[in-house]
């Protein structure tokens, strides 16, 4: 089966094809972390893209493009649990996930044990500390997820110790 290109035919899908695109392994990291068999990883990637291209018209750029992604990601993905009344499973990284950590990095076990244990944590702190690991500053944090900047702070103390414990485990 042969791929398809899909092609903008206005200025506006053009910007956002390429706002895609470069976001794209954010908005799939996201996902990720949410994944379990009530929800598979393209599927909530699609959620998550139909969800920015309704809000797109309406991004007035008062914040970050990286930040207001991240806000749309997250709601997406736990309005999904909210509406199923599911709760997510603890995942283990999986071949979809390669993309993350090269195979024959030397780091990738230590890198696998972190992933798994990220995936044992609440909604909340698996959002937080996603957006921590990808060097968010604690304003963006706080912007992307409705805490306080002294909210965030804490519970990413109390999240890196529970990571600390865990690993001790």
């Amino acid at each position: 089966m042969r791929e398809r290109t899909i092609e903008a035919t206005n200025p506006i899908e053009q910007e956002f094809l390429s706002v895609i695109r470069e976001y794209e392994r954010v908005i799939y990291k996201v996902c990720y972390l949410y994944t379990n068999p009530n929800a598979p990883l393209n599927d909530l990637y699609q959620d998550v893209i139909l969800n920015l291209w309704k809000a797109y018209p309406k991004f007035r750029r008062e914040c970050k493009m990286s930040t207001w992604i991240y806000r749309i990601a997250l709601n997406t993905c736990i309005s999904f649990f909210r509406k199923e009344k599911n709760v997510p499973e603890i995942v283990t990284l999986t071949r979809e996930a390669d993309w993350i950590i090269e195979e024959h990095d030397p780091i990738h076990e230590m890198l696998r044990q972190l992933y798994q244990m990220i995936n044992q944590l609440g909604q909340l702190d698996k959002s937080i500390i996603l957006l921590y690991l990808e060097d968010k500053s604690y304003e963006d944090i706080a912007e992307i997820t409705g805490l306080t900047v002294t909210n965030v702070a804490t519970k990413l103390s109390r999240i890196k110790d529970k990571l600390k414990k865990m690993k001790k485990e």
